[in-house]
Parts: structure tokens; sequence; C-alpha cells
């Protein structure tokens, strides 16, 4: 599944990527989600993703009424107002944040994902690759795909996907428009998130010549670092 996502003025662009297998909880306290607090190869944003994306697994239905029930209001026809942002057209309205809320309510706790310096070097390449040229999508102009990527740092086991985004002024409205997935027929970036295998990630940030700010998020089931 290939999986970008637009986020920044008034377009909203769906897209998804994972690579097939390799090989066929509780609620934890709020330290516990904070798997990256001592990784300091990653900026802060970095690492509220990455709480963001803890938050979300370790209680799904939660997280859908705390954060993403309530942005419900904020559609006029298909047109999303996201507080602090600019307007959004989505192509479904708020129907399909109405079924992420339904999912998410129906999805047991799954692991939390912990930080992978192999990972996040993989996704920093990507970062710095379309910072300078202004592309999109997970192809980088040496003709390189996320696998390749991730391949060039370490051996990954189970399966290992990407996401992501361009736009997007905090972690939690990144990972909330990714699981809403609108427009995106088989929600690979809500799928990406909520893959019990998944149990590292990769993340990086940086700037863009079109969208102003990117991220990507590289997932693995888990991830030996060369």
């Amino acid at each position: 599944m290939k999986a970008v996502v637009v986020i920044l003025g008034m377009v909203l662009f769906l897209h998804s990527f994972v690579f097939a297998e390799k090989n066929p909880g509780s609620n934890p306290d709020s330290r516990a989600l904070n798997t990256a607090a001592n990784a300091n190869y990653l900026s802060p944003l970095e690492k509220e993703i990455i709480l963001e994306i803890n938050k979300l697994r370790s209680n799904p239905g939660q997280y859908a009424t705390d954060y993403i029930a309530p942005l419900a209001k904020n559609y006029h026809q298909k047109m999303l107002h996201y507080p602090g942002d600019h307007p959004l057209i989505t192509r479904e309205g708020v129907s399909a944040l109405n079924e992420c809320v339904q999912e998410l309510k129906r999805q047991k706790p799954l692991p939390l994902v912990y930080p992978s310096q192999g990972l996040s070097k993989a996704a920093a390449d990507h970062v710095k690759d379309q910072s300078r040229s202004g592309q999109t999508g997970h192809r980088g102009s040496d003709r390189s795909d996320s696998k390749t990527r991730i391949e060039r740092y370490g051996e990954w086991e189970v399966r290992i996907a990407e996401n992501i985004a361009y736009g997007g002024k905090t972690a939690r409205q990144i990972v909330i428009y990714l699981l809403i997935d609108d427009g995106v027929r088989d929600r690979g970036h809500r799928q990406n998130f909520l893959n019990p295998d998944f149990k590292e990630i990769g993340v990086a940030t940086g700037t863009h010549p079109e969208y102003r700010s990117m991220s990507v998020m590289d997932f693995a089931g888990a991830f030996i670092t060369r």
C-alpha cells in the first residue's frame, strides 16, 4: 500500500504502500507511551509523532472519542475547518471521519511502536531528497523506493510500510488526517497505523518547496540497524 497524504491548504490527496510479509494489551501510562523520549537523533516534532501514534495504539476507541469525533462539527459540506489551520476540501466529507471513529471504537489495543535509528535514517533520506527536488510520493529522485531506502541501514523482519504526509502543523493533525484517510478506498494509512505486526518506527520531518513541510514514517515488524 502506498501512503501519501497532502494536508496543506485546499487539497487533500491520499494513496497508500506496504511490502508483503517477509515471514508469514493493556493501556500503559503516559510515560510508557513516550517511547521516543530518549531518542536524541529525533527532533521534538518527530518524537511527538511517535507519541501520538502510541496514544492511538494504546487505546484506539478513546483516541477516536477524544480527538477525532469532535471534528465532525467542523465540517461544512465537504470543507473541514481544522482548528488553527486553513480550511481543507475533502472528497468524502464527514462520512470518512464517522467511519474512522466507528472502526477505532471496535479496535482492540495494539502494541506500542519503538523508535529505530536505522528506520529514521531511511525516512530522513527521503525527506532530504524531496525537500530539494519538490517531488512527492514514495519514489526518490535516485529511483529508490521505501524498501530500498530501509535496506540501506539494516535488515527488517515480518513486514515494512511507509506513510508520508505533506503539510500539517502538529503531530496530532498529521496522524488524524492519515487515520481518516479521506478519498483512499483501502484506508492504507489507517491500516498501517493499526497493524499489530509493526513494533518499530522511524520518523523524519523537514521542509518541502511546495507544501512547506513533510513527514515520513517508516514501519517494520523488527529492524536490525547496521
